[in-house]
């Protein structure tokens, strides 16, 4: 069926009404990304300080097997934490961090055999995919649109702790997104528990801030402990864990933003560009359409011989 001018035109304002919402929504994104990112780099250096106490502690207490940071011998089961978001319209962002969970499941699967595998969800469109694809689903948390302080994943921290401590899991990884910039978001596999004493170049690091060899080499100075070094491990680790899990779901809700302000940007663009073609499009039609009428009357005066 050829395009009319009266089809063109409802196409028109139908994309021009799909931009305007569009740019809205772009513009939102921004100040959300512009929100997110000044909290997750303040929080950086908290973080990083924060990893270097306590290896500095852990070098120095004399129970070097506690139940956090102990490598169990035999994994039989595992929890694997997916961090998503509450809504789509973010690009590619869902399904890349969905992707790399599904990756390191089936990695997972082929180092340890018969293990047990258990999914943990923060984040709505997550606990959709898991749930629609029938993978075995423990705890579906509510994720919170905005995180104010680390009290707001307090008892998920105590939680994935407990059942660390009770054997119900014996490794817990952590899959989020890294923010590294508002164009580039890295989706990464953490292990969170037992916890990790290796350097992190990501979740918890300010780039330049401390090099590595420094971190790790540093000499452990002589010093004293109020209550004993054992006793302020104990308080320290949970709330390493709490720290870990906290910083990682501000990393992805930076990362989730700036995915949504590029996905706005890239279809008001798209939206601008359907507009020009249609727009063009709108012109030649008219532009027939008169030279057609223009032919016709030509052709009756002609034929009534005027």
């Amino acid at each position: 069926m050829p395009l009319t001018t009266k089809a063109v035109k409802i196409r028109l304002r139908s994309i021009n009404n799909t931009k305007k919402i569009t740019r809205a929504m772009e513009m939102v994104s921004a100040a959300k990304m512009r929100k997110t990112t000044r909290a997750v780099l303040s929080s950086r250096p908290y973080a990083t300080n924060a990893w270097q106490l306590l290896m500095r502690l852990v070098k120095v207490v004399s129970d070097k097997n506690h139940p956090l940071i102990f490598q169990r011998s035999e994994v039989k089961s595992i929890a694997i934490v997916l961090v998503t978001a509450n809504r789509g319209l973010c690009g590619g962002f869902n399904q890349q961090v969905i992707n790399v969970a599904t990756k390191q499941m089936e990695y997972f699967k082929n180092k340890y055999k018969d293990v047990n595998i258990e999914w943990i969800s923060l984040g709505k469109k997550g606990a959709e995919y898991l749930a629609r694809n029938k993978y075995n689903l423990a705890y579906d948390y509510e994720k919170a649109d905005v995180i104010n302080d680390i009290s707001s994943i307090s008892a998920v921290a105590k939680s994935l702790m407990n059942d660390y401590l009770n054997k119900k899991y014996d490794l817990i990884s952590l899959v989020y997104t890294d923010f590294k910039s508002s164009l580039i978001q890295k989706p990464k596999v953490k292990t969170i528990l037992p916890l990790s004493m290796e350097y992190d170049d990501d979740l918890g690091s300010v780039s330049g801030q401390v090099e590595k060899e420094e971190m790790v080499n540093e000499e452990v100075g002589e010093y004293l402990f109020e209550p004993s070094a054992d006793k302020l491990l104990n308080d320290l680790l949970p709330k390493f864990l709490e720290v870990q899990i906290y910083q990682a779901l501000l990393e992805s809700n930076a990362s989730e933003h700036s995915a949504r302000m590029m996905a706005m940007k890239n279809a008001s663009s798209s939206a601008s560009d359907m507009i020009n073609d249609l727009t063009l499009t709108f012109n030649q039609l008219r532009q027939a359409s008169i030279t057609r009428e223009i032919a016709e009357i030509s052709g009756g005066r002609a034929a009534l011989g005027l």
